[in-house]
């Protein structure tokens, strides 16, 4: 699902849009991940509630000078877990983003046509035990929860004008 807000700062109107896409690590999940941002897309309008501006406001998502999309994206790497351990090991972030499922399926022209995503410094924030820096399957108790580390939560933009200062993730 999402959550979207149309706003206007100056002349220039802005879409933010956090979705919280359909999980699962089998393969053709990806392909679920692509079919609810294609929804979302297609579903979100935005009402014309003040008809006393000159301009008419963004209906669409689309519409917009600039729009932002982030949140738990969903998207795996293409990759088991003990390969995926090992690069994250070994901080081979390239390698790793070569199996990102969303940078594969953006490259094939299947999803998010035109946006871009920051250069990724970090290593994959998905999915960790509770209240620890390991990995989900990393040790006997969690074993059974084994999840292979991945890049769920994403940011990415669309529209002219827009670059990338810093693209970090945080740790709660």
């Amino acid at each position: 699902g999402s959550i979207s807000i149309s706003m206007l700062l100056h002349d220039t109107s802005f879409c933010f849009i956090c979705t919280h896409l359909t999980s699962g690590e089998k393969e053709g999940d990806e392909i679920r991940r692509n079919s609810d941002v294609a929804e979302i897309i297609k579903k979100t309008h935005f009402p014309q509630i003040n008809k006393f501006l000159v301009e008419k406001s963004p209906e669409s998502i689309l519409e917009h000078d600039r729009v932002i999309w982030l949140g738990d994206l969903n998207y795996r790497l293409a990759l088991h877990y003990d390969d995926s351990k090992n690069l994250v090991e070994k901080s081979d972030w390239e390698k790793l983003l070569e199996k990102d499922q969303l940078q594969i399926e953006k490259k094939a022209g299947h999803i998010f046509k035109g946006w871009t995503e920051g250069k990724i410094y970090f290593p994959p924030t998905y999915k960790y035990c509770k209240n620890s820096d390991h990995y989900a399957g990393e040790n006997s108790i969690s074993r059974r929860k084994r999840r292979t580390p991945a890049w769920c939560d994403r940011i990415l933009w669309y529209g002219k004008g827009l670059s990338q200062l810093c693209y970090v993730r945080g740790e709660s």
